[in-house]
């Protein structure tokens, strides 16, 4: 597939997704979005992809949304609608990431500000090359958090520390989002994308019928009581229990083997 702001490969499973429009952080555009959503759209039916990989060319992982390509006369309007691209694009882009089946890694080996923070944060597993930088700058341009920025960021930093980088605006690196809970790992910068293929093929093994039910899980408990996650967890353990991924599991354990998971 040939696209212009978005380049794709796809090798042993792995899905690899990388803006490209390094020139502005790989913020952005219309175009761009609508790259996106297509590759994730047909990426999710394919089911020798059991991992997604998001990463950005050059120095930044995204900027967010490019402002420059907003008219200038489309903002004067006083009847214009900053929620507009939110309801187009990005809240889309949100839940598709969020209810995807396969694992879906943000690899941010760079600025991830404002939108592209809360794209990285709805990833499964967040990877960040140490020099990256998280920053919800929405408060620089008048703006508040969107990509589901006031949802996520609060449940894995806690209210207090998601209220003040909200507020603030400030720079928070890789070293102490990973202190916070923020993100997974931090992968030193000479031998990120070696880390990052390493976690991408260690995902592959793992049984693909279970990554998706742990998955949708954890997005249920968000929102369940406790009964009404241990009847979830019951019922999921059903369904997991008739795949042919624990039958495989079972056995290699019986056997003293790896398991040859699909």
């Amino acid at each position: 597939m040939d696209f212009q702001h978005i380049l794709t490969h796809v090798e042993q499973h792995v899905a690899y997704l990388t803006l490209n429009r390094p020139e502005v952080l790989n913020s952005f555009n219309e175009q761009m979005h609508q790259e996106v959503a297509q590759v994730l759209t047909e990426w999710e039916k394919i089911e020798q992809i059991k991992v997604i990989v998001i990463s950005g060319m050059g120095k930044g992982f995204c900027a967010g949304q490019d402002l420059s390509a907003r008219k200038p006369e489309a903002i004067e309007d006083p009847n214009y609608d900053a929620g507009a691209s939110l309801a187009r694009y990005y809240n889309p882009l949100i839940l598709k990431i969020a209810t995807m089946p396969k694992v879906v890694v943000a690899a941010v080996n760079g600025v991830a500000a404002g939108a592209g923070a809360n794209i990285a944060l709805a990833c499964d597993i967040v990877v960040a090359k140490q020099s990256a930088l998280f920053i919800q700058s929405f408060s620089k341009v008048g703006l508040i958090p969107d990509a589901g920025g006031t949802w996520i960021l609060p449940r894995l930093v806690g209210y207090a520390r998601a209220k003040a980088l909200m507020l603030l605006g400030n720079k928070l690196s890789a070293d102490k989002a990973l202190e916070w809970g923020m993100i997974w790992d931090v992968y030193a910068d000479a031998t990120f994308q070696q880390q990052v293929d390493e976690l991408a093929q260690t995902l592959v093994m793992q049984p693909s019928s279970s990554m998706k039910l742990i998955k949708n899980a954890l997005s249920l408990s968000q929102q369940n009581s406790l009964q009404q996650q241990l009847d979830l967890e019951r019922d999921l353990q059903c369904e997991a229990g008739r795949s042919p991924n624990y039958k495989e599991g079972v056995q290699a354990f019986m056997q003293k083997r790896q398991p040859n998971f699909d």
